[in-house]
């Protein structure tokens, strides 16, 4: 007999630290099944995954062909090392590099999204023999030591004092800009005239990279503004710079593309990726590197190495997860369902004093609340929520079983790629009864 929900919350209350969480107010819902966008707990409860887990559950709970491919893999082989050839491992680095644009050579895999930005900066060390490398402040990398001073925002904190030659610059976030812009391209010159300022004063013979999460993910889908980032392209050419998307969180037909710079005209020298590669079936992650980068280490010692790196398990996983993408047509189900969410988000905005901004690109959308739509001011200041409010927001939704996340004043809408138009609208009903309530109590 297996445990009771009951008995699976108790024991993990009391045995497991879960993570960014005050563990004394923690109460996990026990999971007893799931299926497509659903999970129920052991009173017969259902939920739907609004924010896809942790925005790594692209494909939804159940898909047959992922645990399929993982079965079938179990009983040839579990685990062999790295330096030996494994057929799902060679299969998926080969699927991905056909994914990527032509200049695209060779994947080092990882084993989720913090070392595959770790292991990327590692690349770009060793390949330029620069030490400094820029990041932005609204950006989360990873938690790890590497990653975690790679990350911008709060949760870089207590890793600090950190790494020396971690350097951070400021998103183009238009809306919270005091600046005022005619348009996207006067944002543009300004935050790459910013940029290529703080270059130039950080001695751009130092600067081995810039790491950017391609479009930000959970501080706030902050969307590039229109030739940004080939602008930021631009500036790596200038100096001979590594310029690094991390599409960890962006990638794998989220916004509408297979990965999220194909959105806006620019190819990168390396992207990092997890998440949606297996969809947390395993975990995995990697770094896909440019020919000429992966030709450098021909003759140079590639420094890096992790036991588990391409675990077959996880890479049998990531090809079959690669190829239902396409065998679902799920670009398209994200283009369709996707401007449903649009539309609805936009008409959310206009219809509730409450939202400030909302912006969506695929399924890979948020709302962000304010107190006052005239002045900006966020329901809860960057960093702080002493009354509780964003958990209050939360949890009502929660009440409705439309469950998700928050970070900072941002509420994220980022549901599992196989969403129905029904499904959707079905759940953005809920948030539009949140709302209301957040109109009428919290501001």
């Amino acid at each position: 007999m297996g445990m009771t929900g009951t008995e699976i919350r108790d024991k993990q209350k009391q045995y497991v630290l879960q993570s960014w969480s005050k563990q004394g107010a923690i109460n996990p819902i026990a999971v007893e099944k799931a299926e497509g966008i659903y999970y129920y707990d052991f009173d017969g409860n259902r939920y739907t995954d609004m924010a896809s887990q942790l925005v790594n559950l692209n494909l939804g709970y159940g898909n047959k062909d992922i645990a399929d491919a993982i079965k079938e893999q179990v009983d040839k082989y579990c685990y062999i090392g790295p330096s030996l050839g494994s057929e799902p491992r060679a299969e998926l680095a080969e699927m991905i590099i056909k994914l990527l644009p032509e200049s695209f050579g060779k994947v080092f895999f990882t084993n989720a999204g913090a070392d595959a930005n770790e292991n990327a900066i590692k690349i770009a060390r060793m390949y330029t023999g620069r030490k400094k490398i820029f990041s932005r402040y609204r950006s989360y990398h990873g938690s790890s030591f590497g990653a975690g001073n790679l990350t911008g925002e709060p949760r870089r904190y207590p890793l600090e004092p950190g790494i020396p030659g971690f350097v951070k610059f400021f998103d183009p976030y238009i809306y919270r800009e005091p600046i005022e812009f005619k348009s996207e391209e006067e944002a543009t010159k300004y935050y790459l005239t910013k940029l290529r300022e703080q270059i130039i004063y950080e001695g751009p013979d130092s600067v081995a990279a810039i790491v950017m999460e391609t479009i930000t993910g959970s501080n706030g889908i902050i969307i590039p503004p229109k030739g940004y980032l080939p602008g930021v392209r631009k500036i790596c050419d200038e100096f001979g710079i590594v310029m690094i998307c991390d599409e960890v969180m962006a990638g794998w037909c989220r916004t509408g593309k297979m990965f999220a710079f194909e959105n806006f005209d620019v190819v990168p020298d390396i992207v990092t990726f997890a998440k949606g590669v297996t969809c947390g079936y395993v975990q995995l992650g990697g770094a896909a590197v440019s020919k000429k980068i992966a030709e450098y280490f021909d003759d140079h010692l590639l420094s890096c190495g992790l036991t588990y790196s391409g675990h077959p398990l996880a890479c049998a996983a990531g090809v079959a997860c690669v190829k239902y993408y396409e065998k679902a047509k799920i670009l398209d189900n994200v283009a369709a369902v996707g401007k449903v969410l649009a539309d609805t988000l936009d008409v959310l905005k206009e219809k509730h004093p409450c939202v400030g901004d909302v912006r969506h690109i695929g399924l890979f959308s948020c709302v962000e609340l304010v107190k006052d739509k005239a002045t900006k001011e966020p329901l809860v200041e960057y960093g702080k929520d002493p009354e509780g409010l964003m958990s209050k927001v939360i949890g009502l939704l929660k009440e409705r079983k439309f469950m998700t996340y928050s970070h900072e004043n941002m509420v994220f809408v980022c549901p599992p790629l196989i969403i129905t138009e029904a499904q959707l609208k079905e759940e953005l009903a809920k948030l539009d009864e949140v709302l209301s309530i957040v109109d009428e109590k919290f501001i």
